[in-house]
């Protein structure tokens, strides 16, 4: 009777997961619950359940079924990333935290949740722990890009750009074709008033990313600076 009961529920969670998968998610969430009727302990249910509700931006749904899913099952590294994403999106950096400092103590070799870990004590304008995890994630993952460009606008918004050009540097050198960092160094190459530079890295990131969304921007402040002479060297460039 009980391997029946589980088979059933196990049933319902393949199906539902295949019409996740198929981003169907309210049909998928209908079957999960069938199952979580079936087997109250079914950490993958609920797991699946907090994932559609996130996808349909039901946040706090997503957050209560994604915890009952990390109780049921404690060593689920992506179960408590995810929890970690769904409090971001719900602006609660605390409990972001709280979740990705758990997620990375399940696999401290992922260097995502340690990314996001960055990014939430950024949003609790833990500026300077946001910075060392950047840092420290760089030494540890050199080849993990987003690393170094999430440090560098940091830097920026903090009007330290020629330390954020440094970041930018080091990001080409891992990835010559890496249009974020030819952008970002056009950006800070401007605010220091060395706009003959600029130009030339603005006009990189529109040569390896014509189509990008960010590509109006860059355009217009390409053909803004034309007429513009440095700041630091007066001599025009051509």
């Amino acid at each position: 009777m009980s391997i029946q009961v589980t088979n059933n529920s196990d049933k319902f969670c393949v199906k539902a997961n295949a019409l996740r998968f198929e981003k169907l998610y309210r049909e998928a969430i209908a079957n999960y619950l069938n199952a979580i009727l079936i087997d109250r302990k079914s950490a993958q249910s609920y797991f699946g359940l907090g994932i559609c509700y996130k996808h349909l931006h039901q946040y706090e749904k997503a957050v209560k079924y994604l915890k009952i899913s990390a109780e049921l099952n404690e060593d689920s590294y992506e179960t408590f990333f995810e929890l970690g994403v769904c409090y971001q999106l719900l602006k609660e950096p605390c409990g972001a935290i709280k979740s990705f400092i758990q997620a990375i103590q399940i696999n401290p070799e992922n260097p995502d949740a340690i990314l996001q870990l960055g990014i939430s004590h950024e949003l609790c304008e833990e500026n300077d722990l946001a910075l060392m995890i950047y840092q420290k994630l760089i030494e540890n993952s050199p080849e993990f890009l987003e690393a170094y460009e999430h440090k560098a606008v940091l830097l920026m918004k903090l009007n330290k750009y020629q330390e954020a050009l440094k970041e930018f540097h080091k990001m080409i050198k891992q990835n010559s074709n890496s249009s974020a960092a030819y952008s970002g160094m056009g950006i800070c190459l401007e605010k220091l008033g060395h706009y003959c530079k600029a130009k030339r890295y603005y006009k990189k990131f529109l040569l390896l990313n014509p189509f990008a969304k960010e590509k109006v921007f860059i355009k217009t402040r390409f053909n803004q600076l034309r007429t513009k002479k440095d700041i630091i060297n007066l001599k025009l460039c051509k």
